[in-house]
């Protein structure tokens, strides 16, 4: 093609372009704006380009071959109720050519409480395996040689008596601690932004982590001490910039915290992963896993190491959990095998890609190994591991991965200013943002202005129900607490209340590592919760303030024909009955509120009157919370699989208390299978993943009618 050619049809375009802008220029949720054609102008004076892979700053990957020389792990992230269960799962996955075991544990253990506790009965062995102590843990990883495997655990609240189990299970199997490998988490900053599952207050936890940090650096050389995640943050409703930004200022207040400690930089910085969630963004999510890379060098420039490793990050990945849909699961394969290909493009270190059917349920075997063979067949079968960096030199990734560095950083300069990020987290400035967009992004799907295919376009008129996984908790909460009498009947009284008695007083002044305190303590077979309210006597529980946002809902919906109907029928309402008024609650240990926060958010735009309930109640306390504030409708949000113990225990509080006429809805991650034992036990309506807010709305006002008219 000639020059001449070239400026020909680039002028063209340039008319097209210029006579449409908004049209053709996409205008993201982070606040960069795509254009529809981009040209090596659009790369003039990246800094980044003439890096290369394995050198500073990394952008084109942290390794100089990348998966030339090895490819990705692949992990599976899971846990089934048991350890029983879930050893039997990994060991099979492991033969199927799982690389690396990475476990999922329950609320209650999440949440520091032991089986037994009773404000856990509808979360034991559900979303996960429920451990109490080293015999728990010593299950879960029998015919799994530790010094062979990498393990990684995904555990925040309950992060000191989770790896002093782990860590004497090790030693009970032979395997010295020094030879342990894998990942803890161990991320509080973003429990109290998005996940919620936390224990103790900021200062104590970040005290905590610093610990942890200390005790591994000097212990564990192959074992990562913290894994920085951004993962929740964008599965809560964070743009991807957003993501991006307030997982790097968690990373550095965490060095910050051990160089505090009395560490020096290049003693751990080399042993600090990352986590990042990797959604349907195809370019945007490769480019961003690029642009953390370059700012986390940056970041780690400011302590001045040594070497050159602890400069690097590394990350592992997860396909997002948000983007699979309920409706039409199958779709969900293939979005996952994009978001895969996404974050291998990217240049992650490892994958977990998630199973079709989890928006629904947890993962059945058939749907995991669609899920793992998913990661084989990337690695064996599509080249992409032949080359180093394929994307290197796109202008627009390249112009993609600059943008998103530069949006980022000014949101990275704003936590400075702040003052870091604990001082951010404690105004609540991440939260906000992030409640903020994914209020934003569910107008957006519910108006269709944002496509997902079989959810609100393509729908199917009539869907087949899948096969799921069914978790008796009942059965699994006997089981565990049998072992747990067993475990305190076989230990010594006196030792255990030594061990627990010295952590305690580690917390209290400050002598000595939590961590190490905590592992006597593990093997003197102190269970999870023990370890954990040793501790909490001294740094208390943490209690959020539950705050909602307004008017975001409200506004995408100006002018709108259907929010006007809408509006018109609760006034009428209103003037026969007074302003309907709802509440939002969360029962149990999920900690999940994305879904919560939304409804609250969008029904009070709507027209009702919205009382946004605590974390953490049990069924009596929201009955008691509804009762006292004298609402019409009590809305359970569910996330978690515990909505058919929780929800009949809620329908039955209620009418204990004469208040049975107040409406029990209930919505989130629900399977259908589920929906006729619900209403069977009391509930109105259940509202699956995928509900348009907006029907949801109606569905309410329709009982709240059809209640005022058979008064």
């Amino acid at each position: 093609m000639t020059n001449k050619t070239i400026a020909d049809w680039t002028s063209l375009a340039t008319k097209e372009i210029k006579a449409s802008p908004d049209t053709l220029t996409w205008h993201t949720p982070e606040g960069i704006d795509v254009k529809p054609l981009y040209t090596k102008d659009d790369i003039a004076g990246i800094d980044h380009l003439d890096s290369l892979p394995g050198f500073a700053p990394f952008t084109r990957g942290p390794r100089a071959t990348m998966y030339a020389g090895r490819p990705w792990t692949i992990r599976q992230y899971a846990g089934f109720s048991t350890a029983e269960e879930s050893n039997a799962f990994y060991r099979k996955a492991l033969l199927a050519g799982q690389q690396g075991v990475s476990v999922a544990f329950d609320l209650a253990t999440h949440r520091g409480y032991d089986s037994d506790h009773p404000r856990v009965e509808g979360d034991v062995g559900k979303a996960g395996v429920a451990i109490d102590s080293v015999e728990d843990m010593k299950i879960l990883f029998d015919g799994i040689p530790l010094e062979a495997i990498s393990v990684s655990m995904t555990m925040n609240g309950a992060v000191i008596p989770i790896l002093a189990n782990f860590i004497v299970t090790g030693e009970e199997q032979g395997v010295t601690r020094n030879k342990l490998s894998g990942t803890i988490q161990n991320d509080i900053l973003k429990e109290f932004m998005v996940r919620n599952t936390y224990i103790y207050p900021p200062e104590p936890s970040m005290r905590i982590i610093a610990d942890i940090i200390e005790y591994t650096a000097k212990e564990m050389p192959k074992f990562n001490s913290i894994s920085i995640s951004g993962y929740h943050m964008q599965e809560a409703g964070a743009t991807l910039v957003q993501e991006l930004a307030f997982t790097l200022a968690d990373g550095r207040e965490y060095v910050r915290a051990a160089i505090a400690k009395g560490l020096p930089i290049d003693e751990f910085a080399g042993r600090l992963s990352f986590f990042f969630a990797i959604g349907m963004n195809f370019f945007m999510e490769a480019a961003k896993l690029r642009a953390a890379r370059l700012l986390w060098t940056r970041i780690m420039q400011e302590f001045e190491p040594k070497k050159a490793s602890s400069l690097m990050l590394r990350t592992h990945c997860q396909t997002s959990g948000v983007s699979l849909a309920e409706q039409d699961p199958y779709n969900n394969i293939v979005r996952t095998a994009f978001e895969a290909m996404s974050a291998v493009l990217g240049g992650t270190q490892s994958l977990h890609t998630n199973s079709f059917d989890e928006a629904i349920a947890l993962p059945t075997e058939f749907s995991a190994r669609i899920a793992r063979n998913t990661q084989l067949i990337l690695q064996h079968e599509t080249g992409v591991t032949k080359v180093v960096d394929p994307l290197a030199g796109s202008y627009y990734v390249e112009s993609l991965t600059n943008d998103m560095a530069e949006k980022a950083w000014a949101l990275i300069e704003e936590i400075e200013r702040l003052g870091g990020m604990t001082k951010a987290v404690d105004d609540g400035l991440p939260k906000r943002l992030i409640e903020e967009a994914a209020t934003r992004r569910q107008a957006a799907v519910d108006r269709a202005e944002e496509v997902i295919v079989g959810v609100n376009k393509y729908r199917l008129e009539n869907e087949e129900p899948i096969d799921i996984l069914q978790i008796d908790n009942s059965a699994v909460r006997l089981s565990q607490i049998k072992r747990i009498e067993q475990t305190r009947r076989q230990r010594d009284p006196k030792r255990v209340s030594e061990t627990l008695a010295r952590l305690t007083e580690v917390a209290k002044t400050g002598e000595g590592n939590i961590l190490e305190a905590a592992v006597d303590a593990a093997r003197a077979r102190a269970t999870v919760g023990e370890i954990s309210d040793a501790m909490r006597v001294v740094f208390g529980d943490h209690v959020a303030t539950p705050e909602v946002v307004h008017g975001i809902y409200g506004k995408a919906y100006e002018g709108d024909p259907e929010m006007e109907t809408l509006s018109g029928r609760l006034n009428d309402y209103s003037k026969a009955s007074g302003k309907p008024r709802v509440l939002v609650a969360k029962l149990g240990q999920d900690g999940h509120d994305r879904g919560a926060k939304v409804i609250a958010s969008a029904f009070g735009d709507i027209g009702f009157d919205v009382v946004a309930g605590p974390l953490f109640q049990t069924p009596d306390e929201a009955a008691d919370l509804a009762i006292a504030e004298k609402v019409n409708v009590v809305g359970m949000s569910s996330l978690a699989a515990g909505h058919k113990t929780l929800a009949p225990q809620l329908v039955e509080a209620l009418k204990a208390r004469g208040a049975g006429d107040i409406i029990v809805v209930v919505g989130g991650v629900i399977p259908r299978q589920d929906y006729d034992f619900l209403i069977e036990h009391g509930v109105s309506a259940v509202f699956g993943p995928g509900t348009n807010v907006m029907d949801a709305a109606r569905a309410v006002l329709d009982l709240l009618e059809g209640r005022l008219k058979n008064s």
